[in-house]
């Protein structure tokens, strides 16, 4: 039996999940967490073989919990869920160590196969958008993109700066190389730029 740990922040979805995947014979849904936090403790305390994820969660994304797991070298296998179609979100993924990558609008059956195709210690992604994902390189390093993101939520320098433990000078030198890597106008231009793209 596959054990399964759900991690998803829309409750419908997370139930429709899990109610999909308990019908396959070889995967159990041990638990399931409505955000990034809340799926590390259940990660360590259920100790799944696969954690499916979404990208987009409230306090830790589905990317972050990926690097996590694999910066710590827990045994489980990482299933990425999600609508995003983007190759800068495949990359990203992979390179934190993602084994599978599925689009939610994809036939069921198709999530339950990605689980056991990692499982057995192979990948599951998507061909086009692997070959997608190679084309254009993300040109942010990670705190570029985490202060990118918080100017996006719509805080200002100095409350990044408070956020991060950096001074506010040194926010606005990240803002400022994220935008000129961009060739963007502005922080905003920026932002919509990199979500564009999948870098965010």
């Amino acid at each position: 039996m596959i054990r399964v740990l759900l991690a998803e922040d829309q409750a419908m979805v997370r139930g429709a999940l899990a109610a999909l995947l308990n019908l396959e014979s070889d995967i159990e849904v041990v638990g399931a967490a409505a955000d990034g936090e809340a799926a590390w403790r259940e990660l360590q305390r259920l100790q799944p073989d696969v954690l499916v994820t979404d990208i987009e969660m409230p306090g830790l994304t589905g990317l972050e919990l990926a690097q996590r797991v694999h910066r710590h070298g827990l045994p489980v296998r990482v299933v990425i869920a999600t609508t995003f179609a983007r190759a800068g979100f495949l990359r990203r993924a992979l390179d934190a160590g993602v084994a599978g990558y599925v689009l939610k609008d994809a036939p069921p059956e198709q999530l339950a196969g990605a689980i056991r195709q990692v499982h057995r210690g192979g990948r599951a992604i998507d061909p086009h958008l692997a070959l997608d994902a190679w084309s254009e390189a993300d040109p942010l390093n990670d705190r570029e993109r985490q202060v990118l993101r918080l100017a996006g939520e719509g805080m200002s320098a100095g409350d990044i700066a408070a956020r991060l433990n950096l001074s506010a000078g040194t926010v606005r030198n990240y803002l400022s190389d994220a935008i000129g890597k961009l060739g963007a106008s502005n922080r905003v231009e920026a932002y919509r730029l990199a979500r564009q793209k999948g870098w965010l």
